[in-house]
């Protein structure tokens, strides 16, 4: 599967996509496809405090404050132990996390939350409105670098008029409004209220949470602990601690994991489909999942960077690459190729729109068209003496960017297209490249919400710092489209809309859309309370548990 992404929405999932463990669908739908059914052991089990879960990630954590982490990595980490007000259940149903209840206006300009009694950090002090409004206004601030601060800057006015209450309104509809909420960590106002965001050491050692876990240890580049919060308020944490080790290369975590030294991890297609097998104490100890997940791998240029500035140079690489050939070569057939950015099967996909067929002819005329030709006979295309000639970029671990890279380097020669390919590790490739704008092309992945909504990822406006149009991609019927269907609540124009802007986005070409991978986690056999649903199977990981006859480690959590 996919094994780093960024995340344009703040959606909380233990199961995130840096650490191989994505929540997902089967290929013909919602039904999640499971190696074999839960025994009657497995459902009669008893719930019991212990143990440890101990899972792998390719790449560490950069930033432990979820409005300014971008990637899965962090928000793996910090999203179990800072909450937003409202969550999705298995069903993908928006329920109260935070907050027991809230009300819409019959206008939809406001909504009103009611925030649950008893609420209290992991430092005593109480959970309260003021923390929600704090938070609000930390994000809206001009100092914060949030590139999810467009949804909250809709946000003209809010108030905390008593402790438990908190409304916000808006000056015109806004369709994401409720679904924002999901997103948006709160803070603890008596922590951050004198930090600066953008440069506080609260970023690695938080002083305040609320959520199932609180972080234990940070050792960087090698693991993160977290222990069980023994007073959370939404029902027991069974599983004392969660510890991930950060092992950049899949095949050591393969054998970590055959030597029962990992209690989870994201296979690869290959060991999915073959090694796996081949390992009677896998087989007999270890249950695999496989599914498709709200992700996306693809192809992405650097809009202000030649010679991507020329649209057709972008689609002619579209037809240059052969995608069922990824599918089937880098993914053996565990995936999808896609052409556009939802989730196959879902409503909002533009049905009208087909992947481009494999053809390096019409790629060959495309470029022709546009001027380029191999005077020097080198079998690399030139124009005004520059080749057509650019680096691909991607992290480092993620075997199946490795391999697709190497695929399209050989298929872009093939039409002159020269191609170099440069690994970095995930934490400095966000930092120093994609952040920095220091890229021709890039290897990503995208961990979207259940909420339509792309505008953080496609409007003009959003190519600031930290943001996530990082492409710098600019159309301007993208833009309108975007921000119609954020003013209206009625689906069928909201589909309407979307449907121009995957069209708008097909035709410009920013992005070559590759394969929605499956995800392929597995899971240690003791670990109990696993329930696929339509939301995945990390909706209820606080719940976990490892009956007591079963359980490995002798921990015990202990208060922050």
């Amino acid at each position: 599967m996919d094994s780093c992404a960024h995340s344009p929405h703040l959606k909380r999932s233990f199961i995130a996509l840096l650490l191989l463990l994505a929540s997902c669908s089967s290929p013909t739908g919602n039904q999640q496809q499971t190696e074999t059914p839960q025994d009657s052991a497995a459902i009669n089990a008893v719930p019991a405090f212990g143990d440890r879960l101990v899972d792998a990630s390719i790449g560490d954590a950069s930033n432990l404050i979820p409005m300014i982490a971008g990637d899965a990595a962090s928000h793996a980490i910090a999203g179990q132990m800072y909450l937003p007000l409202l969550k999705y259940d298995r069903n993908l149903k928006l329920v109260g996390q935070l907050a027991e209840s809230w009300e819409v206006s019959k206008d939809n300009l406001s909504i009103t939350f009611h925030i649950r009694h008893g609420l209290k950090w992991s430092d005593g002090q109480p959970f309260t409105s003021a923390d929600c409004l704090f938070t609000l206004r930390l994000i809206q601030d001009d100092h914060t670098q949030s590139a999810y601060k467009a949804d909250y800057a809709m946000v003209k006015r809010a108030e905390a008029p008593d402790t438990y209450t908190f409304t916000v309104h808006y000056d015109e509809p806004f369709s994401p409004a409720l679904s924002s909420w999901a997103s948006l960590a709160i803070l603890p106002k008596h922590v951050f209220e004198h930090e600066d965001v953008m440069h506080t050491d609260l970023s690695r050692h938080p002083k305040a949470t609320i959520g199932p876990y609180f972080l234990a240890d940070w050792q960087s580049q090698q693991s993160i602990l977290m222990r069980a919060n023994r007073d959370y308020f939404d029902g027991p944490v069974w599983i004392a601690e969660r510890l991930t080790r950060i092992i950049p290369d899949p095949a050591t975590q393969f054998l970590e994991l055959s030597a029962g030294r990992l209690d989870s991890m994201g296979l690869s297609p290959l060991q999915y489909t073959r090694l796996f097998d081949m390992k009677p104490e896998l087989k007999n100890n270890y249950r695999r999942y496989k599914y498709l997940d709200f992700v996306y791998t693809y192809l992405g240029f650097n809009l202000k960077r030649a010679p991507f500035t020329d649209p057709r140079v972008r689609e002619a690489i579209a037809y240059a690459i052969n995608r069922q050939e990824l599918v089937d070569g880098v993914l053996l057939g565990l995936g999808e190729v896609i052409a556009s950015p939802y989730k196959p099967g879902t409503q909002w996909v533009n049905k009208n729109l087909k992947p481009r067929v494999y053809n390096p002819e019409i790629a060959k005329e495309l470029l022709k068209e546009d001027g380029w030709s191999d005077t020097d006979g080198d079998g690399i295309l030139d124009k005004d003496g520059k080749p057509l000639s650019f680096t691909i970029l991607t992290n480092n671990g993620n075997k199946q960017r490795a391999d697709a890279a190497i695929i399209m380097q050989q298929r872009l020669k093939e039409v002159g297209i020269d191609v170099r390919i440069r690994l970095v590790e995930w934490s400095a490739f966000i930092e120093n490249f994609i952040n920095k704008r220091d890229f021709d092309a890039v290897i990503l992945g995208w961990s979207l919400s259940p909420e339509p909504d792309q505008y953080n990822i496609w409007h003009s406006s959003q190519t600031g710092p930290r943001e996530f149009n990082f492409l710098s991609y600019s159309n301007p019927k993208v833009d309108k489209a975007l921000v119609d269907a954020r003013r209206t609540f009625d689906t069928a124009e909201r589909k309407r809309l979307y449907d121009i802007v995957q069209q708008e986005i097909y035709n410009d070409v920013p992005i070559v859309f590759l394969y929605a991978p499956y995800s392929l986690p597995v899971f240690h056999k003791r670990i109990h309370g696993i329930e696929p649903a339509p939301a995945g199977i990390g909706w209820n990981s606080e719940h976990w548990f490892v009956p007591t006859g079963e359980q490995k480690y002798h921990v015990t959590a202990e208060t922050p």
